[in-house]
């Protein structure tokens, strides 16, 4: 049985010299995570499509549940992430809310990759 070759440890060289080039911050790194987490859903993806392509450019969250044949709970955690990541806003109206785009939101995601 042949062992390989140890490596040279009392070399103190580095292997390259830093580029220079700034790494992502925490914080930016951080918020482009959520942002890729909540696009990362099928159902998310489909409520964005729904309160997008609404002619008034907004969507009561009781016309948003039958279209994805899931419950109330549910609809509402999906938008809570998209109202986290940036993508929705919410506008609460009596005992209803009401979701639409926030404005060049779906153009800054498209560039999210361009960044890095």
């Amino acid at each position: 049985m042949k062992l390989l070759p140890m490596l040279d440890q009392a070399t103190d060289e580095a292997c390259c010299t830093p580029s220079g080039v700034p790494a992502l911050g925490a914080e930016e790194a951080k918020q482009k995570a959520l942002v890729f987490k909540a696009l990362a859903d099928p159902n998310r993806l489909r409520l964005l499509s729904i309160v997008k392509a609404d002619a008034s450019g907004e969507s009561c969250v009781c016309d948003l549940t039958e279209p994805l044949d899931l419950g109330q709970p549910t609809v509402s955690h999906h938008l809570k992430i998209l109202v986290e990541a940036g993508l929705l806003h919410r506008e609460k109206r009596g005992t209803w809310a009401y979701y639409s785009l926030v404005p060049g939101a779906l153009e800054e995601t498209a560039g999210l990759l361009a960044t890095l």
